[in-house]
């Protein structure tokens, strides 16, 4: 993986110093850790930072100081006032917590839009932030707010700086893939905390205490009226073992914390009245997780909507955090039958949502196109692809540049239920 550095040396007089005040000391260790609160990009939400958030608890940073900043994305230009001011609450709430003076900030993609403006919205806001990690997004001709920056970016433009800032390029990597991977995490950590990470691997736990909340995509407002189940399921089949565990959903989606085993797959069933029941699929919860979300719909929005339903046939959507390349070593088999390919999972595109389900409901499966109004969307695509609702639904993902991860799920028949897969 080739990683390059240039750190423009067009720094505003007093910057420097700055860094070298916010940078934390090394002897015995250090300070502890800032607060650090992600702001996601478009469509996005907390998931794009889980791995991190996870790898950060295992280099010794407080869970309950790792925080996402989710908002509406689509409706940005017309709600970023009001963003801000949730995000000065939140800071104001996590110093109080911590003891902290400062706070650290993270954002990707149209979350650095959103937060270069915050930071140079006041000198005020930006006092209270030390550090600013710049994700894959905007470029900017001077340091937001003269925080010390670190702009990390992917595939694209090498051109593309925020000026002053420690500017570090990932050209192998994918929009969302420097959001998530181990190569983003380490420089992240050398940033914040003025040393290499102790390991870049999520350490397991005994326990694994899980939390999240259930959302609308894209908006991200909460689910309402919704209860939650969680059962222990069959690694080979999918099938549910045992007692399931029952938990509340807040008026804002909130749920857990759920205590689990880090040694269990697991499926969440998302319950509302008179609706499908919306079956989540992760693979095993390593350690404790407080960035999870069920990403779902209100029957017949978004699209959710646009998902052809029957009896006779399961519909699935699969989500990673990392691009699927389609012909570029990445594949995922359904029923060992792989979906990706240069037109379904195009590099272009971004795609790390993938809808699969019987178009028309026919019978028919054809894979040498994607469905036109699932590739139109912003890092989605679709395929027509029959899944018989019978049994189970074989699912294996190779990921470029890594292995095989099996996640098979049972077939519920799309009339009466939806199914997520999620990958990492």
């Amino acid at each position: 993986m080739g990683i390059t550095r240039r750190s423009l040396m067009t720094v505003p007089a007093g910057v420097a110093l700055a860094t070298a005040a916010g940078a934390p000391a090394l002897a015995g260790g250090g300070p502890p850790p800032r607060p650090l609160i992600f702001v996601h990009g478009s469509a996005g939400s907390a998931m794009q930072f889980r791995v991190q958030a996870k790898r950060l608890a295992s280099n010794g940073y407080p869970a309950a100081f790792v925080e996402a900043h989710e908002y509406d994305s689509p409706n940005i230009a017309t709600i970023v006032q009001q963003v801000w001011a949730a995000l000065d609450e939140r800071i104001t709430r996590l110093l109080a917590l911590s003891g902290s003076d400062q706070v650290d900030l993270a954002a990707h993609s149209l979350g650095t839009f959103v937060t270069q403006g915050y930071l140079n919205s006041s000198p005020e806001r930006a006092a209270r932030v030390a550090h600013y990690v710049n994700l894959d997004g905007r470029p900017a001709a001077a340091l937001p707010g003269g925080v010390p920056t670190l702009a990390i970016w992917g595939e694209g433009d090498p051109a593309r700086t925020v000026a002053g800032a420690s500017n570090v390029y990932l050209p192998d990597q994918s929009h969302t893939q420097t959001v998530s991977s181990a190569e983003s995490f380490r420089e992240i950590h050398r940033f914040l905390r003025g040393r290499s990470p102790r390991t870049t691997e999520v350490l397991p736990q005994r326990i694994a205490h899980v939390s999240g909340r259930a959302v609308l995509f894209p908006s991200n407002a909460g689910v309402i009226g919704a209860s939650l189940e969680v059962h222990r399921v069959d690694e080979r089949t999918g099938r549910r073992k045992g007692r399931p565990i029952r938990a509340v959903v807040g008026a804002d989606g909130r749920f857990g914390p759920i205590p689990l085993s880090p040694r269990e797959r697991y499926e969440f069933a998302l319950l509302r009245p008179g609706e499908s029941t919306h079956h989540f699929y992760f693979e095993p919860f390593r350690r404790s997780d407080s960035f999870v979300r069920l990403l779902t719909s209100r029957p017949g929005e978004g699209l959710g909507g646009l998902v052809d339903t029957s009896d006779r046939h399961t519909a699935l959507t699969f989500q990673r955090q990392k691009e699927w390349w389609g012909g570029e070593g990445d594949s995922l088999w359904i029923n060992g039958r792989d979906i990706l390919n240069p037109a379904t999972a195009p590099h272009s595109r971004r795609v790390i949502g993938v809808f699969a389900f019987d178009d028309g409901s026919d019978g028919v499966s054809d894979l040498t196109a994607p469905l036109p109004e699932f590739i139109a969307q912003t890092f989605i695509s679709g395929v027509d692809l029959f899944i018989a609702a019978r049994g189970t639904v074989s699912i294996v993902a190779r990921e470029r540049g890594g292995g095989l991860t099996r996640l098979p799920v049972p077939a519920w028949r799309s009339s009466a239920h939806r199914v997520s897969v999620e990958f990492g």
